[in-house]
């Protein structure tokens, strides 16, 4: 398979392994708990809308306003001062976060109420209470559970003074919140306290806007509500706001989808804010802006007592600006109404639930809450991005593909958190990177390495036909040694020819006889192999191979005449193969020092064997045509090796050497050589007793012997013909021990 249809396969692995994690449960909860705050964690704190404030109700809030510390044993007449300080100061919509279900002072309440309904514009929290209720059948028993929720208004005066009232739950991934509800379904849609604030933040805008929405959508024109009683009551201003999105919910193209507005300043027509706020989704991503206290938050002794040296004038200007009051302590880690976001500060510090309700409600009007891109552009998103890392990695040499996969990564990341900075758009983050990421270059290195492993496989058994296994894995690792390639070594040298080879070679045509060498030295290669041959060099019919060691040890000589015998066996089905009986094969057998290493020049080289002990075992090699013999090995080579069945022929002396050498014939393993190959080399060390004493007499009938008894015995015939010649002429015997040889 070609490596980039491989590389197309591991970029589609990657691809559906993400688009697999992108269908399953899993991955908004990956996304949401480790892609969100990564986006929020990069982006850091932005400057919030300045439409927004909270006013905070901390821990000295009553000792500052000579009150007891717990504001629930604060007389309600102080938010009643609290309320008129903020209209003086120009608040457009006054909110509580703060439930007052019970009547307490009537006096002290009264004043609140009166305060509430002089301003016109404030909103009152309501609880809701869920709980699991049974269900039983017409005798009582139990069949099931069903969950109901109710809403627990403010004490009665105070709920019919206020301008809205609205619940604000909200929702718990784990430890952490990170959304909110703009109508909550399971109370017939209620608009929750964001979206209260936010319509009555726009009501001089509201008439444009039904006058839109009619305009647009002409067939709804006499469904709108009225706006005139719209703001007269809680309950009027909550099924107004019902009755829209209902509108919203059955007409078609209005309702979704609605994309987060870009813009910098968070400036937008009040108009398109309640657009997307009706159109949108019910349940949002809070888009948050920081850590606790980013909303502008002024304490709430500062705006009853009308200053405070730790808040700067300018704050306490309210003109325009929609006011949350709740408990948010920015010191204590131990305030009530905390909850874990993104943005929890090192020393526990969360952020309160009336800031929270604050982001909620900048977010409507900015219509900057959190989006989610669709689910099919995030399919194809998470699919291309596997795909193309899968590519590079795989596709690309890893020096290359890797840094391009990395910048590609990081390109995304960048795209992502741009989408998200100035878009509030939030595309999958945790799945490309923390997944397909890491999976991409698991599966590209991890083929590229077996790529790799497999390409050097394919040099090493390359360069094997031509080096010693550890040169060739030398060189495949780039762990090349001159000292460890060109080395003068100690070992055991053997030769070897096939007798008969010219006259083959005439008969056959060049690729036939190709094939014939190739089978010839293939039969003799394997036993050569099986026994650690270290160096092979073949020489046209001929092979010089070499048992090497670092120090004088008798494992190469071992090993050399254990493949000596097994190449002799496996020279006979050669032959009977090619139909041979004749053909002879030849091994020469020298042990001592020699080189190993590059030979040649002009650029080429081979990887020979040199010196004086290969010289001989090629001359040894060639003795064997002279005396009819197939293996010869010097007395240095056989030395020791009593389970060896060999016969002394004599000492040698080469042409052009001084020395003459100890030459045996090396004959089989004693442990499995016959009675009658015994016999054979007993006969023939008697004859060459005699032989060697020069009584010719003796010698000549001791070989024609043993010549009748084994007609196939070369050196028995070699040494007769030279007994009877020396018989005849004793001149010629010089010294019958040394065979001085005349001839190669």
């Amino acid at each position: 398979m070609k490596r980039w249809i491989k590389a197309v396969v591991a970029g589609l692995v990657v691809a559906v392994v993400g688009v697999v994690l992108s269908l399953s449960p899993v991955a908004l909860e990956f996304e949401r708990g480790v892609g969100l705050p990564w986006f929020f964690q990069l982006r850091g704190a932005v400057v919030p809308p300045e439409d927004v404030v909270v006013v905070a109700i901390d821990g000295r809030t009553g000792e500052n306003l000579g009150l007891p510390t717990l504001p629930r044993d604060w007389p309600r007449s102080i938010h009643a001062t609290l309320i008129d300080s903020l209209l003086q100061r120009g608040a457009e919509v006054i909110v509580f976060d703060i439930h007052f279900g019970r009547e307490e002072d009537p006096v002290a309440d009264q004043a609140f109420v009166d305060a509430v309904v002089r301003a016109g514009n404030v909103v009152l929290v309501e609880l809701l209470t869920g709980k699991r209720q049974p269900i039983s059948d017409a005798t009582g028993r139990h069949v099931g559970m069903v969950w109901e929720e109710e809403l627990l208004p403010p004490f009665p005066a105070l709920a019919d003074s206020a301008t809205g009232l609205a619940t604000f739950p909200l929702p718990k991934e784990g430890a952490s919140v990170s959304d909110f509800w703009v109508f909550k379904e399971s109370t017939d849609n209620a608009p929750t306290l964001p979206a209260i604030a936010v319509q009555l933040h726009a009501r001089h805008a509201t008439a444009d806007f039904l006058e839109a929405f009619a305009a647009a959508t002409p067939s709804i024109a006499d469904d709108l509500p009225a706006v005139s009683s719209a703001f007269d009551s809680p309950r009027d201003l909550r099924n107004f706001m019902r009755v829209l999105r209902d509108l919203f919910d059955v007409t078609a193209g209005l309702r979704r989808p609605v994309e987060p507005t870009p813009s910098a300043d968070f400036r937008i027509p009040v108009a398109e804010a309640l657009h997307a706020m009706y159109a949108g989704d019910a349940y949002r991503a809070l888009n948050f802006y920081g850590p606790p206290g980013t909303i502008r938050t002024v304490p709430y002794h500062a705006v009853v007592k009308g200053e405070d040296p730790n808040v700067p004038a300018e704050h306490l200007d309210f003109t325009g600006k929609t006011v949350f009051v709740g408990y948010s302590d920015l010191f204590d880690p131990g305030q009530p109404d905390r909850f874990y976001t993104v943005f929890t500060r090192d020393d526990g510090v969360d952020l309160a639930g009336v800031e929270i309700a604050a982001t909620g409600f900048a977010n409507l009007l900015t219509n900057r809450s959190l989006a989610n891109i669709d689910a099919a552009s995030e399919i194809l998103l998470i699919a291309a991005f596997g795909l193309v890392m899968g590519l590079v990695v795989y596709g690309l040499p890893a020096y290359v593909g890797v840094p391009i996969a990395l910048f590609l990564a990081v390109a995304y990341v960048f795209a992502a958190q741009q989408a998200f900075n100035e878009s509030a758009l939030v595309m999958p983050i945790a799945n490309p990177l923390l997944v397909q990421f890491p999976l991409a270059l698991f599966i590209g290195l991890l083929g590229q390495y077996l790529l790799e492993r497999r390409r050097g496989q394919r040099i090493s058994e390359a360069i094997n036909y031509y080096l010693p296994d550890d040169i060739a894995k030398d060189l495949t690792q780039d762990r090349i040694n001159e000292a460890r390639v060109n080395r003068v070594v100690f070992g055991t040298c053997l030769a070897t020819d096939m007798a008969g080879f010219s006259t083959i070679s005439e008969e056959l045509a060049p690729g036939e006889l190709a094939k014939f060498l190739n089978d010839y030295f293939e039969t003799l290669a394997a036993p050569l192999k099986r026994h650690g041959v270290h160096v092979t060099e073949f020489r046209a019919d001929a092979i010089m191979c070499a048992w090497t060691s670092d120090e004088p040890s008798p494992e190469p000589r071992r090993k050399a005449l254990l493949a000596s015998l097994e190449a002799g066996a496996a020279i006979e089905d050669f032959k009977r193969r090619h139909d041979m009986p004749g053909t002879r094969l030849r091994i020469g057998l020298e042990a001592g020092q020699f080189f190993i290493g590059h030979a040649g020049g002009g650029g080429r080289f081979v990887y020979s064997i040199v010196g004086d002990t290969a010289n001989t075992a090629s001359r040894i090699e060639g003795l064997n045509k002279h005396v009819g013999s197939q293996i010869l090995a010097t007395g240095e080579v056989v030395e020791g090796f009593e389970n060896l069945v060999a016969r002394y022929l004599g000492d040698f002396q080469f042409v052009g050497k001084h020395e003459a050498v100890p030459i045996y014939e090396v004959l089989g393993r004693r442990e499995t050589a016959d009675a009658s190959l015994l016999r054979q080399c007993e006969l023939f060390d008697e004859a060459m007793a005699a032989y060697r004493n020069a009584d010719w007499a003796l010698a000549t009938p001791l070989l024609q012997r043993l010549r009748e008894a084994y007609p196939e015995d070369g050196p028995a015939a070699f040494f007769l013909e030279r007994s009877q010649r020396f018989e005849k002429d004793p001149s010629h015997a010089d010294d019958p021990r040394v065979i001085r040889m005349t001839a190669k």
